[in-house]
């Protein structure tokens, strides 16, 4: 590809929303333009950047012998009616009505289509386990698109879906697909910085699931990580451990003037006690029904909504229990709560506690020297909080630590929530029928390069790995209007192609500082340097973009010393 008829700009300007290295340098460096928000087109260096990471995606499907197919794009809500999802899945799917008045959906996951597709064609175990898989657009309203690539509206994925006649079977696939994706992480260059951790099921049910996490600063999930035995968790389904002991003997119970202390922090002041020694109340409502869920943890503890969902099966969302007359709000206790459609959880961090402070669901009160055992007996407790730094482990008893990432792909293990909901029956050797089980399997692949780019970039601009990279070599010929420079770069360059190594001339007639600059912020692996002054010698210059190696080789060992570099760096 000759630069000068490369559509795309490169700039030193940075964009005013962007604030991620990798929305930055994608934008400055011309591999994709913003449409709208959350929405982008690529250009060719962002598309064959993304190819080129498809194509890697695509070998370890196909190698765990995987089907590729194509799903449509658009579906109709009675496919989705069969499983629920419909109804269930909020604004962040993109339904519309076409012009014979039939209501449809843009995809943006496709067990439906998966098991639409097997249907009535699998039906016999001996067909069994197979996996299809596409790599295709998927569409998701998303309410806060950011970073780029990272969080989008419009995103190409690969999504694989297995079948299976039995759990156990279902394991040892997904054990091999747990394989196969941090295989793909290490071709891509973010291997060592991507841990799988467990994660919750959300939207997409069943009894397992693990994503898979790019660890950085700026990532919107937070995992909880033990580093002696190895215990990854994403924070939404962490398990908490206590070791709570009784510290002293039940003090009578006695209600206590707090007046203005409404929170926490104002009443363990008021009342000079630690917030581990106060009982705290959290109000959710319910949406789409009348009624509320109570929650009451330690007071220097948090609520971790999706354990909660999970433990009361409702959809909870946070409440203002300020104006309702229902509640006592900054005084709401567990002792004397009189609440109508109230479903009320206690968390485990409360559990064996002594002489705690608690809302006495009076104005101004609060009770001091509340006891489980004497005061309210036969309580059940939930993990329902977050993890903490310095929380044990509940596998090994060391300390928790936190930190941020970016999801970049997920395994699931399905069940049969949508063979069993759409009917899909296979024959058994006993000829029985049963539905068989599934697991699905996602990569965004725009993420992925997104966070490839985190990686591999430094203060002058992209250093995209031989894997990922749109062209492999760069070629940069200096004082092109000399003539032996020009013969000797076209001659390099048509070598190149010949041998089908993607290859990017530089063929413009500007500074060769602007020229080293715009190659150092696109990234290729491989800079070829030719000038009047190397090929005085007959030698061309080599250097490594992301080491700065330079290797000075004759003209006439050029072309294999790229192919040998090239080669030991795939």
């Amino acid at each position: 590809m000759k630069l000068s008829k490369l559509v795309g700009e490169r700039t030193k300007s940075t964009p005013s929303d962007a604030t991620m290295k990798n929305h930055i340098l994608l934008l400055r460096a011309g591999y994709m333009k913003q449409v709208a928000g959350g929405i982008y087109s690529l250009t060719t260096l962002g598309e064959r950047a993304c190819l080129n990471i498809e194509n890697i995606i695509r070998e370890e499907m196909d190698a765990l012998d995987g089907q590729e197919v194509k799903f449509p794009v658009v579906m109709p809500k009675e496919l989705w009616d069969l499983s629920g999802r419909y109804s269930s899945i909020g604004s962040e799917m993109a339904r519309f009505t076409d012009r014979t008045n039939r209501q449809m959906l843009l995809g943006m996951t496709h067990e439906e289509a998966a098991v639409h597709l097997v249907k009535n064609w699998v039906n016999t175990y001996t067909q069994l386990p197979c996996m299809i898989y596409q790599i295709q657009t998927k569409f998701r309203d998303e309410p806060r698109s950011r970073g780029g690539l990272i969080r989008v509206r419009e995103f190409t994925m690969k999504d694989a879906y297995s079948f299976h006649m039995t759990q156990e079977d279902l394991e040892e696939y997904y054990n091999k697909m747990h394989k196969s994706y941090e295989r793909i992480y290490d071709r891509v260059g973010v291997g060592h910085h991507v841990i799988s951790v467990k994660s919750d099921n959300g939207m997409f049910g069943g009894n397992m699931s693990h994503e898979f996490m790019y660890l950085n600063d700026y990532g919107e999930d937070q995992l909880v990580l033990c580093d002696k035995c190895g215990y990854h968790a994403n924070q939404e389904v962490a398990e908490c451990l206590y070791h709570n002991e009784k510290q002293d003997k039940m003090k009578p119970l006695k209600k206590v003037f707090t007046g203005d202390a409404k929170t926490i922090e104002d009443v363990s002041k008021f009342l000079n006690i630690p917030a581990q020694k106060c009982m705290k109340a959290v109000v959710y409502a319910i949406k789409g029904e009348s009624g509320y869920v109570v929650c009451f943890i330690r007071g220097d503890r948090e609520i971790n909504e999706t354990k909660l969902r999970h433990i009361c099966q409702k959809e909870v969302v946070p409440y203002d229990a300020r104006e309702d007359k229902n509640f006592c709000a900054g005084n709401i206790g567990a002792l004397g709560l009189n609440v109508p459609n109230a479903l009320v959880f206690f968390d485990k961090s409360l559990e064996g506690l002594t002489n705690l402070v608690a809302g006495a669901n009076e104005k101004d009160y609060h009770f001091t020297n509340f006891n489980f055992e004497r005061d309210l007996k036969d309580v059940k407790f939930h993990d329902i909080s977050k993890v903490k730094v310095g929380d044990p482990c509940v596998f090994c008893d060391s300390s928790l630590s936190l930190s941020n990432g970016i999801e970049v792909g997920n395994i699931f293990q399905l069940g049969t929530k949508y063979t069993k909901s759409m009917g899909m029956e296979v024959r058994t050797k006993d000829g029985d029928e049963i539905n068989p089980i599934m697991g699905c399997y996602g990569i965004g692949v725009g993420r992925l390069l997104a966070c490839v780019v985190e990686e591999n970039s430094d203060e002058n601009g992209i250093c995209l790995p031989m894997s990922v990279a749109p062209f492999k070599v760069h070629i940069v010929p200096l004082r092109l209007e000399d003539e032996i420079v020009n013969q000797k770069a076209n001659e390099l360059y048509q070598e190149l192609q010949n041998a089908k190594i993607p290859s990017l001339f530089d063929d413009r007639a500007c500074s060769n500082g602007i020229k080293f600059a715009d190659a150092d912020l696109m990234g290729m692996p491989i800079r070829v340097v030719i000038s009047p002054r190397s090929l005085v010698e007959n030698k061309v210059e080599i250097k490594l973009r992301k080491t700065s190696e330079t290797i000075m080789v004759d003209f006439n060992d050029a072309f294999d010393k790229i192919s040998n570099l090239i080669m030991s760096n795939m």
